[in-house]
């Protein structure tokens, strides 16, 4: 009864936003585009037309997908400055999952010996803090909390991944699922704690990530040293798949290094699902290049009917996703188009309307 004297006026400035989504008319016009200036004159009658217009010749895809991450930033910055709890601490863990990836670009870039400035500059900014440079000084985890992170939202995901190990690739990688994985549960404990429809939508939203987490996690750890023991830590306590789903995955032999065959156990182990039967119907066998695009697919249906219900903060998480993919969609095209790889430009493409 009382949401609307908080949150009215932020949901219908997200509403509004999301009207301002690129339809398939317009992404029909951007894979018509000869070059990335003909993507700049479509998207000048489009809310990035003023993000573009003052960019000159000859423009790079960075440059595009950098002016359309920054009004997304920009409409994120003023819905939180004016959010009131718990709307505020809700758009804050939006922000959790950019900051992971951050900091394990910032150390992965670091242990190649690549340049702390070069590195910030690739780090999204909505995923900003203010200890990031000081990242690159860290050895392993221990040091990693304690000079860094130990200020920041991510320290109490840290408790179950500080050791003394080194930073290695290995080592890096199992850190970033570890902290997705605290991440994603802290998130959902949350949004049960507000209840209603927030609690509804979000709980399925946030059970779909962590599914999908689950997915990606067996595929990649195929050919590699991870055990079944490792694979189950970093599974998510929450979803469709948890727990008999899990149970599915962890028997997925990790000494097999074919695809075909990997793609054919996990399918066997989803199909139970129904949801995610559909997923891998749309493929076929052998096909794990196009399990992403699957999942993307079958995630922008989710954030969409999610504004088929009212008073509830979940617009909110399902707005910043459907951006953030038009962005990607936005640098699949321009890449295809200044590589001169237009036939390919469909692929990798997510229709939102």
């Amino acid at each position: 009864m009382t949401f609307n004297i908080h949150g009215g006026y932020l949901e219908a400035i997200v509403r509004g936003h999301r009207s301002g989504l690129l339809t398939a008319a317009d992404y029909n016009n951007l894979c018509q585009c000869e070059s990335l200036e003909d993507i700049k004159m479509h998207l000048s009658a489009t809310e990035y037309g003023p993000y573009l217009q003052n960019e000159p010749s000859p423009l790079h895809t960075t440059t595009i997908v950098e002016k359309c991450t920054l009004k997304l930033v920009d409409e994120y910055k003023h819905m939180l400055c004016q959010a009131t709890e718990p709307l505020s601490t809700f758009l804050e863990y939006i922000t959790y999952g950019h900051m992971i990836d951050n900091v394990v670009l910032i150390v992965t870039g670091t242990l190649h010996e690549r340049d702390v400035q070069e590195l910030l500059e690739k780090c999204h900014p909505l995923g900003m803090f203010d200890s990031i440079a000081s990242l690159a000084v860290a050895q392993n985890m221990r040091e990693l909390y304690r000079l860094v992170l130990v200020d920041t939202p991510l320290a109490p995901y840290f408790s179950e991944c500080i050791t003394s190990e080194d930073l290695d690739d290995m080592n890096i990688e199992i850190m970033r699922n570890t902290l997705y994985k605290a991440y994603l549960e802290d998130f959902y404990r949350f949004c049960k704690k507000l209840g209603g429809a927030t609690a509804e939508i979000m709980s399925d939203l946030l059970a779909f990530e962590a599914d999908r987490r689950a997915v990606n996690i067996t595929i990649n750890s195929i050919g590699t040293e991870l055990t079944r023991d490792d694979r189950r830590k970093l599974y998510s306590n929450f979803g469709l798949l948890y727990p008999y789903g899990h149970e599915s995955l962890l028997f997925v032999r990790m000494w097999i290094r074919d695809s075909t065959v990997d793609i054919f156990l996990v399918r066997s182990g989803m199909e139970k699902y129904p949801p995610y039967q559909s997923i891998f119907a749309k493929m076929s066998y052998g096909e794990s290049q196009m399990l992403d695009k699957a999942f993307y697919e079958e995630e922008v249906k989710r954030l969409c009917l999610a504004f088929e219900q009212q008073f509830h903060y979940a617009v909110f998480f399902a707005y910043m996703r459907l951006r953030e993919q038009e962005i990607r969609n936005l640098m699949w095209i321009s890449e295809c188009v200044a590589q001169n790889q237009k036939s390919r430009v469909h692929d990798s493409v997510v229709f939102i309307f």
